[in-house]
């Protein structure tokens, strides 16, 4: 009985839509936030903030799904990745989308509500960029930046939620997860770039072409750049350290993975990259705990 409940409820047109099914997007949205909460708050950030920032995490991403289907609904059906998904198959309608968008953005605000002024102006930013990054591709070939940007958008309002200020260290952490996303998401788009290509959708996978791994290659290197001079500026120690090697040996390992571009093993490797960021989380919460 629980494994049929379980299953319609994932067969659920709105939890589809939402992608409640699919909670790998949560935790790349999540750790950096963690690692954000973690820092600003020197290793014990008030857990009813950090509550608030997961329940956000997880509202904001499935907005973020709900307003990318409605602007891909025409093109959906024509990629094999995408094709089932509700609005392309005529299970809901644009209407329905719109007001799903709306409540979760209501809900998302009510949260932010619990937290001081300057957090709820930062907010704004974050609705902003969430609204926008769909469209993205439509007109640029970057839209993992506009990605990572609205992914990263929490590391400052996680900063002034804890500490009431966003230093230096708080904006090269939005940069370097910038960084990070222009790897994942330059792996995800790799698995749809034939499709891509045909349907007019740009993407930094079509904009690299062949020299997509080594550009991923070079944001991986930024990443892991930024976080080490980031760990220099809090002086954190060798557990933070050796999170940051393994980081690197997996980021190896997801060269090899897309060596050569199949699309299940950049799939693999897109899925892997939150094994990455909970290792950096696991490293950053022992090196303030131990």
């Amino acid at each position: 009985m629980t494994s049929f409940s379980l299953n319609t409820w994932r067969q659920n047109p709105y939890v589809r839509l939402m992608r409640l099914d699919k909670p790998i997007g949560n935790f790349l949205l999540l750790w950096p936030t963690l690692w954000a909460l973690w820092l600003a708050g020197q290793g014990s950030p008030d857990p009813w903030i950090v509550l608030i920032f997961v329940l956000g995490v997880i509202v904001m991403r499935a907005a973020g799904c709900v307003i990318n289907d409605f602007a891909d609904r025409k093109v959906d059906g024509f990629v094999e990745r995408t094709a089932h998904r509700p609005l392309a198959t005529g299970e809901l309608s644009s209407r329905q989308a719109i007001f799903t968008f709306f409540w979760l953005i209501l809900f998302s605000f009510l949260l932010v509500l619990l937290l001081n002024w300057q957090t709820i102006l930062l907010s704004t930013v974050a609705l902003f960029l969430a609204a926008l990054y769909p469209f993205m591709k439509r007109y640029t070939h970057l839209p993992q930046v506009f990605l990572g940007a609205a992914f990263g958008w929490a590391i400052p309002m996680a900063y002034m939620a804890v500490s009431e200020s966003v230093p230096h260290e708080a904006w090269l952490l939005f940069l370097a997860n910038v960084c990070w996303v222009m790897v994942y998401d330059t792996m995800y788009a790799m698995v749809d770039r034939d499709d891509d290509i045909k349907v007019g959708i740009k993407s930094t996978a079509v904009l690299f072409g062949h020299f997509d791994k080594f550009w991923i290659g070079v944001f991986q290197l930024l990443f892991l750049l930024l976080l080490t001079w980031i760990g220099q500026a809090y002086e954190l120690g060798i557990y933070y350290h050796l999170g940051l090697g393994i980081a690197a040996i997996i980021a190896i390992y997801h060269q090899r993975l897309i060596a050569n571009r199949q699309r299940e093993h950049c799939f693999r490797a897109f899925l892997h990259n939150n094994t990455l960021g909970a290792i950096i989380f696991v490293g950053l919460v022992l090196d303030y705990t131990l």
